[in-house]
């Protein structure tokens, strides 16, 4: 009975501070990578660490530990779902804001610089395809390349995805409901 206390023991703070340390650090050097899959990974591994550790000073039985474990998770995940919207939002509207003025047939070239470098920074050109409506609801479908610039391992190329834009007061904006699913995945 005494080994089991001594196992369980933990100093002061100790327990909780290590794991939200260890979130932090994870969680700011995969937001800083660029590399997306690993920023989700780490926040939910991060999150599931944290909870679980928090849980264990809190409550000894395993089905409280595991639902608050699995809560963190579920919080982070969210929490990483909606950093991606924001950014992918971001990339959107500059697409559109580069598309907004031009006439059908022209092009004009856009580029996103991300503040928080979650995603890499991407640039490329558009095309207004064809007016769809005009007045009091101005839209427009649009072809937008992405432009991967050469290396010395690989040749220059252009992915082609098309949308809709429409204005909104003096802006242009996103308006496709599902914009080129295989570039944005499951996120908008």
């Amino acid at each position: 009975m005494q080994e089991e206390s001594s196992l369980r023991r933990v100093g002061p703070r100790r327990g909780i501070a290590m794991p939200f340390a260890l979130l932090i650090i994870v969680s700011a050097g995969a937001a800083l990578s660029g590399c997306s899959s690993l920023y989700t990974e780490s926040a939910a591994a991060g999150a599931g660490i944290a909870g679980a550790a928090v849980a264990s000073q809190v409550t000894s039985s395993a089905a409280v530990t595991t639902g608050i474990g699995l809560g963190a998770v579920a919080a982070a995940k969210a929490g990483v779902q909606y950093t991606q919207r924001v950014v992918h939002r971001n990339t959107q509207d500059s697409i559109a804001k580069a598309a907004g003025p031009l006439a059908v047939g022209g092009v004009a070239p856009w580029s996103i610089k991300h503040t928080v470098p979650l995603e890499a920074d991407e640039h490329g050109r558009v095309t207004v395809s064809r007016t769809i409506s005009s007045g009091e609801l101005d839209c427009k479908e649009i072809v937008f390349s992405v432009d991967q610039d050469a290396t010395q391992k690989k040749p220059a190329s252009s992915a082609f995805f098309v949308a809709s834009i429409c204005r909104d007061g003096t802006n242009w904006k996103w308006a496709s409901a599902e914009p080129a699913t295989e570039r944005w995945g499951a996120l908008q």
